[in-house]
């Protein structure tokens, strides 16, 4: 669980992400003295540096895509079409939904039941 040093910072980054503001240790100590929490003095810095050249709004609006480029690959370039990035994505989408051979019994069941 996150301490609240740690949600602190995590929420001045994003203050400053959503002004479009360049996050240093700085400008989030800033905001957390304006605000009147006090942290630790190192938080500041090590998100600064944690989200040093990352898009925390790209960061956000992936959360819970996969985690394979696949998404990325696939938008067209500039010279128009994708290229072989889509039909190689295409293709390990389809090498996964193969079905699985089963036992007779499932996994999750390995033989118990509620009332045995």
């Amino acid at each position: 669980m996150a301490s609240g040093d740690e949600l602190a910072c995590t929420y001045a980054a994003l203050i400053l992400s959503d002004d479009n503001v360049s996050i240093t240790g700085d400008k989030i100590a800033t905001i957390l003295k304006a605000a009147g929490v006090s942290v630790e003095p190192y938080w500041p810095g090590l998100f600064a540096r944690a989200l040093d050249g990352i898009n925390v709004k790209d960061l956000i609006t992936n959360i819970g895509s996969s985690a394979g480029s696949a998404p990325a690959a696939s938008a067209p370039t500039a010279t128009g079409g994708g290229g072989a990035a889509p039909a190689a994505a295409a293709k390990e989408e389809k090498k996964e939904e193969k079905p699985k051979k089963e036992d007779s019994e499932s996994e999750d069941d390995m033989g118990f039941g509620l009332f045995d």
